[in-house]
């Protein structure tokens, strides 16, 4: 089971850099697995942190978004919106570029990212519809594809 999580910890620290495996996969980690045996969902202290999906990347669950925000520097595969849409991506809105105040140069679309509020607080997860070139110059078009709405704490 140990050599399972560092290997998934290896994909996770290609995927979103240095430091993102130890810190999505501390704690009690179960891993839950298809019937070929590959992994599918990996859970740690009982929430869902990501899923494996068959092309070998990650898909953010929330948990794993705040694991990740915690050690990932700003602005790091981050996407930031203002107050206009912060309630309707809290609820699993998707994210359109017209509201992208901030975003990580290097996200390309296809990536995972964190969708924070412009004073820092994580909101949403999900995945890179437009590069982010694309969502700060776009009046319209979807920039995130939102997968987890993140409520206020």
């Amino acid at each position: 089971m140990a050599s399972d999580i560092d290997a998934l910890a290896t994909v996770a620290d290609y995927q979103f850099g240095a430091g993102a495996g130890r810190a999505l996969f501390d704690g009690e980690v179960v891993v839950q697995r298809t019937g070929s045996g590959r992994p599918q969902q990996i859970l740690a202290d009982g929430e869902r942190v990501v899923s494996y999906s068959t092309d070998g990347r990650f898909t953010l669950g929330a948990a794993g978004g705040r694991r990740l925000q915690r050690v990932l520097d700003a602005p790091a595969y981050r996407v930031v919106v203002g107050d206009d849409s912060e309630p309707f991506v809290r609820d699993g809105k998707n994210v359109f570029a017209k509201f992208v105040r901030e975003v990580d140069s290097q996200v390309r679309p296809g990536d995972e990212v964190l969708v924070e509020h412009e004073d820092g607080g994580l909101i949403a997860v999900g995945r890179a519809e437009l590069s982010a070139d694309a969502m700060i110059d776009f009046d319209t078009g979807m920039a995130v594809k939102v997968r987890d709405g993140i409520e206020e704490p």
